[in-house]
């Protein structure tokens, strides 16, 4: 059905609508909207309310181009504006926790989703029916790219599987249901990270000290930024997005016409050929490399700020995406996405617990594997936009291991199937 808006124009109208409802009534500093707040974070209604606007009818994402002009236009320069006051020796002083909650989110991703088939076959084993290309499990595989690395793994999965096409929609649908609630509730955990942090007696010093030295700095340079400092700020932004796509292009049209392996979508290093994968990873390394210039200066002018805008305005059309009211279309399907991304879940606590690592790393971790370089970055800035950076590095590793993990997850999904 078609959605009651159509035009694109109007379509970011309501979602820029709904971020300044969520900002205005966010920032009561009493009342019902005070109280309502200190339980619901304000990032999870910008996500939510687009969602709902979506679950109406009352837009599209499959007919809107926001996501894509803020995933490809906003994000790089979101990733560069906040990258600029970096303190890349403080990111590596965060030490190993962040690498091993990363790992532990992939192979909480690899385990559960053979433990999902077997489970759900003692249930309800119809589920998990189809013979040859159309077998659960080479569709589940598809799953497993997105949820390690990303669209391109996802993509190559797809292609070396052979899932049956006219099925892949519903592949396609658990993704995003399950993926986004996940996501939901990583960012409902944010809000109550200290407790959560208690919880688990994990030493956050690092972080903190991080995001001081960032604030420290940002307040000795903070000045009341002229539109000369803002036209320059989003010169710099923009101008190195342009930088950024055209390195990608070059870089992957020279790649996937020179060597065979990049170009074959059913090769483990096909995610080189991505130009989305160049895109971050090239927007990030000129941040960084603009963070031992004077540009760094232009935090003081508000440069993270306008970054953040950038990121709540994806975080807007990343919940459009979800329609809520295709939660339970496919109820088998659906209930093997839940268990699966459960384990993954289970399993980062687990070792959380036991490592005493931060909620951070937790929820950075997780979204470094499921949601890649476009929601990564989104949780980690959520905590400070100074931490965006570890989202970025830990996503861009899910990209690099994201079509390894999703095989060998894949032939454990086949044998589960078999049992």
């Amino acid at each position: 059905m078609d959605p009651f808006f159509k035009n694109d124009t109007i379509t970011f109208g309501l979602l820029m609508l709904a971020l300044g409802l969520v900002f205005y009534t966010s920032s009561r500093k009493s009342g019902f909207w005070y109280s309502f707040y200190k339980v619901i974070p304000a990032l999870l209604m910008c996500y939510m309310i687009p969602a709902v606007f979506n679950s109406l009818g009352l837009i599209s994402d499959k007919l809107s181009q926001t996501y894509y002009v803020a995933s490809r236009f906003l994000l790089p320069a979101a990733l560069v504006l906040m990258t600029l006051s970096i303190d890349l020796k403080a990111i590596f002083n965060l030490g190993p926790k962040a690498l091993i909650m990363f790992f532990t989110g992939t192979i909480g991703i690899i385990l559960g989703g053979p433990l999902a088939i077997l489970l759900i076959s003692l249930v309800s084993p119809e589920t998990l029916g189809g013979v040859g290309f159309d077998a659960i499990w080479r569709g589940l595989s598809t799953l497993a790219g997105s949820w390690i690395g990303g669209g391109a793994n996802q993509a190559a999965m797809l292609e070396i599987f052979e899932y049956n096409p006219e099925k892949y929609g519903g592949m396609v649908l658990v993704d995003i249901v399950v993926a986004n609630l996940w996501m939901a509730i990583i960012l409902l955990g944010i809000g109550k990270n200290k407790r959560i942090n208690n919880w688990l007696k994990a030493d956050d010093t690092a972080i903190e000290e991080l995001k001081v030295k960032v604030t420290e700095f940002s307040e000795k340079i903070t000045r009341n930024p002229s539109l000369s400092d803002l036209m320059i700020i989003l010169s710099i932004a923009f101008t190195a997005v342009g930088l950024a796509h055209w390195g990608a292009n070059n870089i992957s049209g020279f790649l996937t016409s020179t060597f065979e392996v990049v170009n074959d979508k059913k090769s483990a290093l096909s995610s080189f050929g991505s130009q989305f994968f160049w895109m971050i990873t090239i927007a990030t390394a000129i941040g960084i490399l603009l963070s031992y210039t004077k540009a760094r200066n232009y935090e003081g002018a508000g440069a993270s700020k306008i970054g953040s805008v950038f990121i709540y305005i994806l975080v807007a059309t990343i919940g459009m995406k979800m329609d809520l009211g295709k939660i339970l279309e496919n109820p088998g399907l659906i209930a093997i996405g839940l268990v699966w991304m459960s384990f993954h879940a289970i399993l980062l606590i687990v070792v959380a617990k036991l490592i005493k690592a931060p909620y951070f790393f937790l929820a950075v971790g997780s979204q470094a594997n499921v949601g890649g370089a476009a929601s990564a970055p989104v949780v980690a800035a959520a905590f400070h936009p100074s931490l965006a950076t570890v989202g970025v590095l830990l996503a861009v590793m899910g990209y690099v291991v994201g079509t390894y993990g999703a095989l060998l997850c894949a032939y454990l999904m086949e044998f589960a199937s078999k049992v």
